[in-house]
């Protein structure tokens, strides 16, 4: 009877971390690092690349003085995930079919999978 139980207790520690982690808040921007020539740069994070854009772009418009927008000069996009980029999609999409007979979306992704880099100055 230990035996069928060891499972049981491996499934409940693995649900327990997961729900831990999914607790914990992340910031999704880093503050604005200033460079020379009135240059800034400033890093958004996000499951996607477009959730990490926007959150880089929030946060140069946070920069920029009311009145001014900021205008980017770089941008560069890393991607962070556990699995390679379209491995990851692949395993999501399953997850998302799955997660309709289940009840629940399954997902890889995690909110620090991509990383946009924006250098600007405010215009």
């Amino acid at each position: 009877m230990k035996n069928t139980f060891k499972p049981l207790i491996t499934v409940m520690s693995v649900c327990a971390v997961i729900g831990l982690t999914a607790c914990a808040t992340q910031p999704t921007s880093s503050l604005a690092i200033q460079r020379e020539n009135n240059q800034y740069q400033v890093t958004g994070i996000g499951k996607n690349k477009i959730t990490a854009q926007n959150n880089a772009v929030k946060a140069a418009q946070n920069t920029c003085k009311r009145g001014t927008t900021p205008v980017v000069s770089n941008e560069s996009t890393q991607y962070n995930g556990v699995v390679d980029e379209s491995t990851g999609k692949i395993i999501n999409q399953a997850g998302s079919i799955a997660g309709v007979f289940l009840g629940k979306d399954v997902n890889l992704s995690q909110d620090t999978d991509y990383n946009v880099t924006l250098d600007f100055y405010c215009k």
